[in-house]
């Protein structure tokens, strides 16, 4: 350095480029391989409950970074529903769970109905519970889940039920 070069505007300099948020190269990928961050698609099996018939059952998962997530599913439309949102938390070493929830709709009673501009109404809401195993590298994990609905009123109904699922990350 120059005779007289003042130390701070370095030192300043120096410090900003130390305390930059974006992560190494060995620490994304390190967290990755402990994280749920991200996009998955699995498939889920329940063994009982009202969704038990159902035996091609995908759901698809974002989670994000602060701890919200949306889920979908390729049933969304049959009867029509919105995506669940919801949140999730680790709760161990390769350990998660994650709580979300749907809106349930009802069809119309009649053909009439629709034609007058009724479309499928409100039936309650439905809960999905998920405790996830993230597997050593990251790429996939196992899950139990355990389904509750509640009709309108918000009291439960018999159409819950519990299952298992297997997801893996999704990527370029």
């Amino acid at each position: 350095l120059p005779t007289g070069w003042p130390l701070f505007p370095l030192s300043v300099v120096l410090m900003s480029a130390a305390c930059g948020d974006a992560p190494s190269p060995v620490t994304a990928e390190s967290s990755k391989n402990d994280s749920l961050v991200g996009a998955w698609r699995s498939q889920i099996s329940f063994g009982t409950g009202a969704l038990a018939e159902v035996k091609d059952l995908e759901f698809m998962y974002v989670f994000n970074a602060g701890g919200t997530m949306t889920e979908s599913s390729n049933y969304d439309g049959a009867p029509p529903v919105p995506p669940a949102y919801g949140t999730w938390r680790n709760s161990g070493p390769h350990q998660f769970e994650a709580k979300y929830e749907f809106f349930i709709t009802k069809a119309p009673a009649t053909f009439e109905d629709i034609a007058k501009g009724s479309g499928w109404s409100p039936n309650g809401h439905g809960v999905l519970t998920e405790k996830v195993t993230l597997s050593d590298d990251g790429s996939s994990y196992k899950s139990t889940i355990v389904y509750a609905a509640f009709d309108q009123a918000g009291k439960p109904t018999e159409a819950g039920g519990e299952g298992t699922g297997s997801a893996i990350r999704m990527g370029l």
